[in-house]
């Protein structure tokens, strides 16, 4: 349906609704619906609260156009953090896997940021397996619990692996936004009592999986940053703590010493 002003109507909808941005999420709605019908249908999916990636079937992340499938967790702006921090030590013909990759989107933006590199992904929720198979190349895409999905050909051979594993601690999931609270997969957010459970299966297993000199990349907040730091260093890798202000990112690097 494509039009050059969102009707008034439909912005003012979506701005009784609390949508901040009204105007550009209208265009958006207008842009992926196919007829009024569609468009009467997304406009009340949205305004109950599913977040708009879901309802119009793709997010914007690292410049890229990424499948976004209801129930699936939606890409953030700040883990370009993790593309950018991957992708500056990856190469033509390095390994890269994209462990929890819910839509495949770091994956995906490696991809684009890297040509050559050779991109897997896994993740445990099946709905996000589907949906990142969307956005890589499908016979890429493993369906399991971290490592258990993983190939065995890759042990010993990647280059960086990035995880932007779920690190809400449990009690705090109630105090997240509904979007995500209540249109995200549980699995995709619930990271134990003190947020780190999945950090911790993924940080013990990286020294089996990574190269001489690869690098485990894992996603966190601000307050728990130490604790997986430490994690890595107990692992025998050694960490290092990387923030940006402009996205909100956190994300700690652990080096696989040769």
């Amino acid at each position: 349906m494509p039009s050059e002003e969102p009707p008034e109507g439909l912005v003012a909808a979506l701005r009784a609704a609390g949508c901040v941005f009204a105007e550009d999420e209208a265009r958006q709605l207008v842009g992926a619906a196919e007829d009024e019908a569609a468009l009467t249908r997304m406009l009340a999916e949205r305004v109950a609260g599913t977040p708009l990636e879901q309802v119009v079937g793709y997010a914007e992340f690292a410049g890229l156009r990424i499948a976004v499938a209801p129930g699936v967790f939606v890409p953030r702006l700040r883990s370009t953090l993790l593309v950018r921090e991957a992708a500056a030590g990856v190469g033509a013909g390095d390994v890269a896997v994209d462990l929890c990759c819910g839509t495949g989107a770091i994956g995906a933006a490696l991809l684009e940021a890297v040509p050559g590199v050779e991109v897997y992904a896994a993740d445990l929720d099946p709905a996000a397996v589907d949906c990142a198979r969307r956005n890589l190349p499908a016979d890429r895409v493993f369906a399991g619990d971290l490592y258990a999905a993983l190939p065995d050909r890759l042990r010993g051979r990647v280059a960086a692996l990035v995880a932007n594993a779920p690190y809400v601690p449990t009690d705090a999931i109630a105090t997240m936004p509904p979007e995500a609270r209540d249109h995200e997969h549980r699995v995709a957010l619930d990271g134990g009592d003190d947020g780190l459970d999945v950090q911790r299966g993924v940080v013990a297993g990286a020294p089996d999986w990574l190269a001489p000199g690869g690098r485990v990349l894992v996603e966190t907040s601000r307050r728990q940053a130490p604790h997986t730091a430490r994690l890595m260093a107990a692992a025998g890798l050694l960490p290092r703590v990387v923030t940006d202000d402009d996205v909100d990112g956190t994300a700690v690097v652990g080096v696989r010493q040769v």
